[in-house]
């Protein structure tokens, strides 16, 4: 079961990667938030952001164990917390979608990295709830401003 929680804890094998974890982690999320939303649109997400909470709550303990203290090579957090900047977005054009992602993509690798407003304070929080809380604080950021460009930047989408 450990080997298990590693695998999944890791986004299969993307916490792996040596240079930059996090980023491949939240990067090889969105396709699973794109398919998601469109396979489901009313609660694509919000499924998959319990599943990614579920999971990274669940392998927490064995991450840590193998890898030291909020490792980066666990990298479910940053799935959960991408999953967030998503959850307000409508896809429905393959062109207009690229950007969306790679818009939020970019909003949450700048709030999870910089950790302004809070976000670091939250990542405080005692164990695996402090390494879950900072990446969804980040997303709920990443969220706001994606909304913002896409509702008041003309041709964003």
């Amino acid at each position: 079961m450990q080997r298990t929680k590693i695998w999944i804890g890791t986004l299969f094998g993307a916490g792996l990667i040596p240079f930059a974890p996090g980023t491949w982690g939240s990067f090889f999320t969105l396709p699973f938030i794109y398919f998601a939303a469109v396979l489901h649109p009313g609660f694509g997400l919000y499924a998959l952001l319990l599943i990614t909470i579920l999971f990274s709550l669940w392998c927490t303990d064995e991450n840590v164990q193998k890898f030291g203290n909020d490792p980066g090579q666990f990298v479910m957090d940053e799935s959960a917390g991408q999953t967030v900047v998503f959850l307000a977005v409508s896809f429905h054009q393959a062109g207009s979608d690229l950007l969306i992602l790679l818009a939020g993509f970019l909003l949450f690798r700048l709030f999870d990295i910089l950790k302004p407003l809070g976000i670091k304070a939250v990542e405080k929080l005692p164990g695996k709830f402090g390494i879950l809380a900072d990446d969804l604080l980040a997303g709920l950021y990443a969220l706001i401003c994606l909304e913002l460009f896409i509702h008041f930047v003309p041709g964003f989408a």
